[in-house]
């Protein structure tokens, strides 16, 4: 089989700007929750979130081109283009791909639009369609770089950019390109979003206490927190990234994606559907669940997403699960990024032999059934890494990343 590595990797974050200090922060485990000032004065039911690091577009982009381009946009473009630095540029030729996963697209700017457009028609901008675009991001990757071959863009809700990764994947093995720009990304710290996510009650309520908020597995759980950013990676097949000296982070070995059809919010109690998800990729890759170092879970800190996870990893491993944790107990819930931003730190935390702890655990049913790491990271020998993504919809994608 075809083997496909990773050759660059960016992020714009909660926890950071740089791979480097991402990782360092979800490293030390403390979460990033606060007030969104925004919020608060608009007097959304939550208003506590975990907002991107201290970021400056126009270090990636001119005046005139961010007046075109949404936060959303704005932060998934300078993401990819931190990836393709990181890789030394692309292969040459025209056979790269661009694919990206995104739960909401460009909803924050279509929600800002509707705000200017009542105050009167004048005020819709001329580049409103390609901003409200949710292929924007795409698109512009593809622009930017001459990236010839498919620039699809995924909407698979919490699962878009996991799913993304692992299409990028499978058309590296299928010869259909040689290399992909791939990961995710989501802003959605806006008010009619936060609305939405609270009304549908899937938001933590501790508004009084934003770092204690978003708590994966925890007993104490009673939602996530959001947050916002973009991670992405550059893939190649292996024998063009050799040819051209490129350093290699590790392999993307194996991916699996499937649905629950079962609730269009609610994953499926028993874990069943997930737990084959889980088992599919690690036969993708080759490996048995034996060969698992650690996983990196979906983990959001709602009631049900966390106790399902927990019967389903409990099931793939037979009982003795390999260390477990939640990035986003640090980072809140990236939605369409959190897939491709966890794809990262676990790819970094595998080859680093370090487990990074889970915020905010204390203790609960859920460690009867899986070794959480918590309180401090946990050292581990080199091993591949299962990352796991769950969107509502009943979408499930499983990632197995091998570290160099």
């Amino acid at each position: 089989m075809t083997r496909v590595v990773v050759t660059g990797l960016g992020v714009k974050s909660p926890a950071g700007n740089t791979v480097q200090d991402a990782f360092a922060t979800v490293l030390a485990g403390k979460s990033l929750a606060t007030v969104i000032p925004a919020l608060a004065v608009e007097e959304t039911p939550v208003s506590i979130g975990c907002p991107l690091a201290p970021f400056e577009p126009l270090d990636y982009f001119t005046g005139r081109e961010l007046r075109t381009l949404d936060r959303t946009s704005q932060i998934g473009l300078a993401a990819a283009a931190d990836a393709v630095t990181d890789a030394g540029g692309l292969p040459a030729g025209d056979g790269c791909g661009v694919y990206v996963g995104t739960g909401g697209g460009g909803f924050a700017a279509l929600e800002s639009l509707i705000v200017g457009h009542t105050l009167g028609r004048e005020k819709v901008p001329v580049h409103a369609v390609p901003t409200l675009m949710s292929s924007s991001t795409a698109a512009r990757i593809a622009i930017r770089y001459g990236c010839r071959g498919p620039c699809l863009t995924f909407n698979t809700a919490c699962a878009s950019g996991a799913t993304a990764i692992g299409e990028a994947l499978r058309a590296i093995r299928s010869g259909l390109v040689g290399s992909a720009v791939a990961g995710g990304l989501d802003a959605l710290l806006s008010p009619l979003a936060m609305c939405a996510f609270a009304r549908v009650g899937a938001l933590s309520e501790r508004t009084d206490s934003p770092a204690e908020a978003c708590r994966p597995f925890d007993e104490e759980r009673d939602g996530f927190v959001m947050g916002e950013g973009a991670a992405f990676l550059v893939l190649e097949r292996a024998d063009l990234a050799e040819a051209r000296g490129a350093r290699v982070y590790g392999e993307v070995s194996g991916y699996a994606a499937n649905c629950d059809a079962n609730h269009i919010v609610a994953p499926l109690r028993d874990g069943s559907v997930a737990a084959d998800c889980m088992r599919a990729a690690l036969l993708d890759a080759g490996l048995t669940p034996g060969d698992v170092g650690h996983v990196n879970a979906h983990g959001t800190s709602t009631p049900h997403n966390d106790s399902a996870e927990a019967v389903a990893l409990h099931d793939c491993f037979g009982g003795r699960t390999p260390p477990v944790t939640s990035t986003k107990g640090v980072t809140g819930h990236l939605v369409g990024g959190a897939g491709a931003l966890e794809a990262v730190i676990a790819l970094l935390s595998a080859r680093r032999g370090l487990v990074p702890p889970t915020a905010n655990f204390t203790g609960g049913p859920a460690a009867e059934l899986v070794d959480i790491v918590h309180g401090e990271p946990r050292p581990i020998a080199a091993a591949p890494v299962l990352s796991n993504s769950f969107g509502f919809g009943g979408s499930n994608a499983c990632l197995v990343l091998t570290p160099a």
